[in-house]
């Protein structure tokens, strides 16, 4: 049985991202756009490359899946029109729902939005999605982003 987990981390740790999600500097800000997440450890490795750049980031479009562990970073905000989409972690391309990597995910989550994870968005293969509104409901530590100001705009 432990050998099966440690294939099975093995296994998820060498599956590749999907497409890159779209990000430039914006305003000051890095923006990460519609990243659909993919691959846990090495969404792990990135978040904590963005963490120890300290620029600002805003996640904005749609944050799905490994994603979501980057709407804790201190130095993010949330888009005001940003969906955010929390389902079980799969081996790609199979519905089987590998042990532990639920875990990991759920230790970067705080407040209501990690009772919701652990609650049953862990084991749910279809995606539960929620506006930045509703995040920052379920977990008011998060911080909706300020709107920017367009150029030529007047005060």
């Amino acid at each position: 049985m432990k050998a099966a987990r440690i294939a099975l981390l093995v296994a998820l740790a060498l599956a590749p991202l999907p497409a890159a999600a779209e990000m430039r500097v914006t305003d000051g800000y890095l923006d990460i756009w519609n990243d659909k997440g993919g691959n846990v450890l090495q969404m792990v490795r990135r978040r904590a490359e963005l963490a120890r750049s300290s620029r600002p980031i805003r996640i904005r479009g749609v944050c799905d899946s490994a994603c979501t562990i980057l709407t804790t970073l201190p130095n993010a905000c949330l888009g005001p029109k940003l969906t955010i989409g929390f389902h079980a972690p799969r081996i790609p391309g199979s519905t089987i729902i590998p042990p532990l990597v639920d875990q990991i995910m759920g230790e970067y989550y705080r407040n209501g939005i990690r009772r919701e994870w652990f609650g049953g968005w862990n084991r749910s293969l279809s995606i539960n999605r929620i506006s930045a509104r509703e995040y920052v409901r379920l977990d008011p530590q998060a911080k909706i982003c300020k709107r920017s100001k367009r150029p030529g705009r007047k005060k």
